[in-house]
């Protein structure tokens, strides 16, 4: 085919992707999607490969797994039909990343023949288990996490199937949310099969489907490329999570050995601990997402990212640990485990090319308040990202106060939470030199001061406390998580793990992100960076002087 037209399909696809992801976060009911915007959308191809990637990176490894189970079920040339639809949050069965992403995949139809499928993974307010909001912080298997959804149809040829509607919500404490945001999701996913069936009338499905065949070539092709520019050699580096949320005092070891062979890269998770008996286990879809965000950014962010890239790479994982965890393992706090699965990836890919090494990140967590009441007419269930920061690297600073690596996740505004939840929010700033220093200074925490209106049950789920963020080739460690309970009152505890904590009316709780760590000797920063610092009060002026060297 001619380079022109692959690049125009290219470029089509990566617009009806922008435009299903704009028509879901503007028709959702809850925050995770309005405001936060924790779900993807995607085009895929018959084999349920990713042709362009989605802002929601680490979801972007999670499709060819689920497709792959849906065609072993139902295809192909089985019980697949034009204007079916398939749902599944099964981390097991369907590769999901936890039990509360739902996944929506819907087959795309030419002359009779599969040619594409559309897809999309949303976060949901409540699909059941334990606690409000599904996400323990402490469950110890994975029916504790919320109802667990196979893949099925829940389209039938265009067929509404409401009984499986009606058992979902059935399971969920918050069903009008739930409801409203599935209705949202089933639409932008079928909205993508049609587009991409237009396309194939447009353009001829043969056209098409060998765009993306080529288009997935040539992500390999480039990958193949940059890998050939790194030295044969294997490099190590490994980690730790604070605990599993169970096991408070005991720490869990991540680890992995890079391999640089024949122009492939193998990533060895082999020496990584046991699967855990709390929330953090991985599903091997997680793991593939932490090994392509790292590879891609320790060779270059030009690289376009699609599953073409999988014959590239080989990834390494041994049985019922904590990379490949085994059912009925829970797997509720992924998230914190990815971010600090790709420090250690990040710290062994530097040595293999320290021009694109950076410090390790800050992390990235989640608060959720289940409120007794709630304001009228508004949803009690609250749900937020909490941001964090970057760490530093050669020639940049680390971005402070966003969410850190593989998922683009915003940060839910004031006036949103005040207005429609019953809280009020005492402070939200930077905290000055939680940084780590450097010659390339880390992103620094932001905390935020909740006050609470009415009594409600709190869950915060966060990691690096105990292990703040490391600075690489000399620069600074940033400062680690923070959660304060009761905050000013006889009973006040600082808490370093996550947990679940029943409060009252009154009551105040702080959460401080962890900051980035440093890059590089902080005496060696520029003079003029350091007073800007200063300025805008990410360092203090004690710390400039003692740390910095800053005079006057």
């Amino acid at each position: 085919m001619d380079a022109i037209t692959i690049q125009i399909l290219r470029n089509k696809i990566a617009s009806l992707v922008d435009e299903m992801h704009y028509h879901f976060y503007r028709s959702g009911y809850s925050t995770i999607i309005r405001e936060s915007r924790d779900f993807s959308c995607v085009i895929l191809d018959r084999e349920g490969r990713l042709i362009v990637s989605p802002p929601m990176f680490f979801h972007a490894p999670v499709y060819r797994h689920l497709v792959g189970r849906v065609l072993e079920l139902y295809g192909p040339g089985g019980d697949i039909g034009e204007g079916d639809v398939f749902v599944s949050n099964h981390p097991y069965e369907g590769g999901l990343p936890h039990v509360s992403d739902m996944a929506f995949v819907a087959p795309v139809f030419a002359n009779g023949d599969i040619v594409a499928f559309a897809g999309s993974i949303a976060h949901k307010a409540d699909v059941g288990g334990t606690v409000p909001g599904s996400t323990s912080a402490n469950a110890t298997e994975m029916f504790h996490e919320g109802v667990l959804v196979p893949p099925i149809k829940i389209r039938d040829a265009g067929r509404v199937l409401p009984d499986i509607e009606r058992f979902i919500l059935a399971n969920s404490r918050q069903p009008t949310l739930v409801g409203g945001d599935m209705t949202a999701q089933i639409a932008v996913t079928q909205m993508g099969a049609t587009r991409v069936g237009e396309l194939c009338a447009r353009f001829g499905a043969a056209t098409v489907t060998g765009a993306f065949a080529a288009i997935l070539r040539g992500a390999a092709e480039e990958l193949r490329g940059a890998i050939a520019k790194l030295p044969e050699a294997s490099s190590s580096a490994e980690g730790f999570l604070d605990n599993d949320g169970v096991a408070i005092d005991k720490p869990v070891k991540l680890a992995v050995t890079i391999n640089i062979r024949d122009g492939v890269a193998e990533f060895d998770f082999t020496g990584s601990d046991p699967q855990a008996r709390g929330p953090i286990n991985l599903r091997p879809s997680m793991v593939e997402a932490c090994v392509f965000y790292s590879l891609i950014g320790s060779l270059g962010p030009r690289l376009h990212f699609n599953d073409g890239m999988r014959d590239c790479i080989r990834i390494v994982v041994a049985p019922n640990t904590v990379v490949n965890a085994s059912p009925p393992s829970p797997v509720s706090n992924y998230q914190m485990v990815n971010l600090k699965l790709v420090d250690v990836i990040l710290e062994a890919m530097a040595r293999l090319n320290p021009t694109r090494a950076c410090a390790h990140a800050g992390s990235s967590s989640a608060l959720l308040i289940a409120w007794a009441k709630g304001r009228p007419g508004q949803s009690a269930m609250q749900y937020e990202i909490v941001g964090s920061a970057y760490g530093g690297g050669q020639g940049s600073d680390g971005a402070s106060c966003t969410a850190a690596h593989l998922s683009n996740l915003h940060v839910t505004p004031i006036e949103i939470l005040e207005s429609e939840y019953p809280c009020r929010i005492r402070q939200f700033n930077i905290v000055p030199d939680t940084g780590g220093a450097g010659q390339w200074r880390g992103g620094v925490s932001f905390q935020r001061e909740y006050e609470l209106l009415e009594d409600a049950m709190i869950i915060r789920r966060f990691d690096k406390s105990r292990f703040p963020p490391g600075g690489v080739g000399g620069g600074g460690d940033g400062a680690g998580g923070r959660f304060v309970v009761r905050v000013g009152a006889p009973d006040e505890i600082e808490t370093r793990a996550s947990g679940r904590y029943d409060l009252k009316a009154g009551d105040r709780f702080l959460i401080q992100s962890a900051g980035g760590g440093g890059f590089g000797d902080p005496r060696a920063r520029d003079k003029a960076s350091v007073a800007r610092d200063v300025a805008e009060g990410y360092v203090s002026a004690d710390k400039a002087r003692k740390i910095y060297g800053l005079e006057g």
